[in-house]
């Protein structure tokens, strides 16, 4: 691990000051285990201000009180995990691995993983002429939705996936990224 500590931030779902019950929260443990993510301005921030935007929607309830961890890689761990587990001797820029309840266990509230390559989110955000960290919250967006049951691999997933980033992004004030090509 580069970092010399995992960071653990609670995304909000709803205002503190909204009433007297705490809000319910997304708990995003932030793990850095490789690459060079300095071109990702105050990364941890915009991870946790991605969590709680899709944490107030609507769409995503189930998050709350839910927690998911956000791995900080590059693109060999990337590529590894790719090939072990999707049978893909290439790099990506997002992987998500929903947490598997044991047979018999009751669900905890652990939503999964999501791990991140930063060469590839950098380049692809470069090549796109858009924020590396806009670029950032979009997958961690696009990846917590994956733990959350989400897919794209019709056209209706695809729609429906598509429209529940470009609403959270939106929150974030960040520009529908389907409207210029979209992402892998």
């Amino acid at each position: 691990m580069n970092d010399p500590g995992d960071s653990t931030l609670a995304a909000s779902a709803e205002d503190s000051s909204a009433g007297s019950e705490p809000p319910e929260r997304l708990t995003v443990v932030i793990v850095h285990e490789a690459g060079d993510w300095t071109a990702f301005a105050a990364s941890g921030r915009a991870i946790e201000a991605a969590a709680a935007a899709l944490a107030r929607h609507s769409g995503c309830r189930r998050t709350r009180g839910a927690e998911a961890s956000v791995v900080l890689g590059d693109d060999a761990l990337v590529r590894t995990l790719n090939q072990t587990f999707r049978g893909k001797d290439k790099p990506t820029n997002v992987l998500s691995f929903p947490f598997q309840v044991p047979p018999g266990a009751a669900r905890n509230g652990i939503l999964g993983d999501v791990v991140l390559a930063a060469e590839t989110v950098a380049r692809e955000a470069a090549e796109r002429g858009i924020a590396p960290v806009h670029h950032l919250q979009h997958l961690v967006i696009h990846g917590l939705l994956h733990l959350l049951g989400f897919e794209h691999d019709t056209d209706p997933e695809a729609e429906t996936m598509e429209r529940l980033e470009t609403e959270i992004l939106a929150t974030l004030a960040i520009a529908d990224p389907y409207a210029s090509g979209g992402i892998e």
